[in-house]
């Protein structure tokens, strides 16, 4: 049984470049670059209760997001919405939009770490034949991540006349690791032009990278544009992420590791622990302060080794990999494993 939770696990985790609603609000699209050989497919599904002759119709304004890594820090993607309002102004026949973009994360680590993150993303819109861009930042602290975003358009709403820019804000509350509250506003700067806004409750899904939210919304589209553009309608839906890590559907996307000892791997080592069977096998550790415990992780997908209390911890460790860290100051340090939050340990300095 133990082993058939394992490989289901190694199926459905990923590195934690993988994007997680926790750390953004619904019309904003964050900072986050999912890493090379992650693919990161948004489903967002937004829809109306119109009344009709027959009692009651629903209107779907579904929106697709689809990108991967393709260098450290840099990604491509696109967005694919089917009832897009950025087609009004051409008289399009067709509201479905395409947005190809690229994103840089110029500052900051992988998403969900303290401090500053900036981004900037170009990108075309296809439906309105509009050269668009971001310049996206959030600044987490704790609990709380608080963004921001300038946004720029050659032709707002495919319409001719000139370039117009569009600014937006939000922020993030998580509750626990698990649950989050989020709301942002976003407009063009144009009197003529609805703000869009949003609010949304994400969930954390345990034992998975996968996230979910509930979210309301006047925006029918979540692309650029669409992010800064309100309609009449007070849309309600759902988004959800799904994280693909391709080394693990294949040899061809496979890429060989050797394996890497991360942090502070000149230290001297007080305990090494090692992960296996989707757990750290000493629920408590004790060494002496200037001391360094390593973890070394055999099994076949990822983990992470995050404190609790704001002690730097790892990036996600891969199979065959460790992670070294020094305890200067006496103290009790718990910690546990980002992408499987069940996993977690001690470690007591004397």
């Amino acid at each position: 049984m133990r082993r058939l939770l394992v490989c289901a696990l190694t199926l459905l985790a990923a590195p934690l470049s993988a994007q997680s609603l926790l750390f953004r609000s619904p019309n904003l699209s964050g900072t986050w670059v999912p890493a090379p050989g992650v693919v990161q497919f948004n489903f967002l599904h937004r829809f109306y209760v119109a009344p009709s002759a027959g009692g009651h119709g629903v209107v779907n304004f579904p929106t697709f997001t689809l990108a991967t890594g393709i260098a450290r820090h840099i990604a491509i993607g696109a967005w694919f919405a089917t009832k897009s309002p950025v087609g009004a102004g051409r008289n399009a026949i067709s509201s479905n939009e395409t947005e190809v973009f690229a994103r840089w994360r110029a500052v900051g680590g992988a998403e969900g770490t303290e401090g500053l993150h900036v981004s900037l993303t170009p990108a075309y819109s296809l439906l309105a034949h509009s050269i668009d861009g971001e310049l996206g930042l959030d600044y987490t602290i704790g609990s709380l991540t608080v963004e921001g975003a300038a946004r720029v358009a050659s032709k707002p709403l495919g319409a001719s006349g000139g370039a117009r820019a569009a600014f937006a804000g939000g922020a993030v509350a998580r509750l626990n690791q698990y649950v989050a509250l989020s709301a942002d506003v976003g407009s063009f700067v144009s009197p003529t032009v609805r703000a869009a806004w949003s609010a949304g409750i994400q969930v954390g899904i345990p034992s998975s990278p996968h996230t979910f939210a509930f979210e309301v919304s006047n925006a029918p589209a979540s692309t650029i544009q669409g992010n800064s553009i309100g309609g009449p309608l007070r849309l309600y839906g759902f988004e959800f992420t799904i994280p693909l890590h391709l080394s693990r559907f294949g040899p061809w996307f496979h890429k060989s590791r050797t394996p890497v000892v991360a942090g502070d791997a000149g230290a001297p080592i007080g305990a090494t622990i090692t992960i296996g069977a989707m757990k750290f096998p000493a629920d408590t550790t004790v060494i002496t302060a200037g001391q360094a415990v390593r973890w070394n992780n055999s099994d076949p997908l990822g983990h992470t080794i995050t404190f609790d209390a704001g002690e730097p911890g790892s990036e996600l460790i891969n199979p065959g990999g460790a992670f070294v860290h020094r305890f200067d100051r006496p103290g009790t340090y718990a910690y546990h494993c980002t992408p499987h939050p069940f996993m977690k340990g001690v470690v007591v300095v004397r």
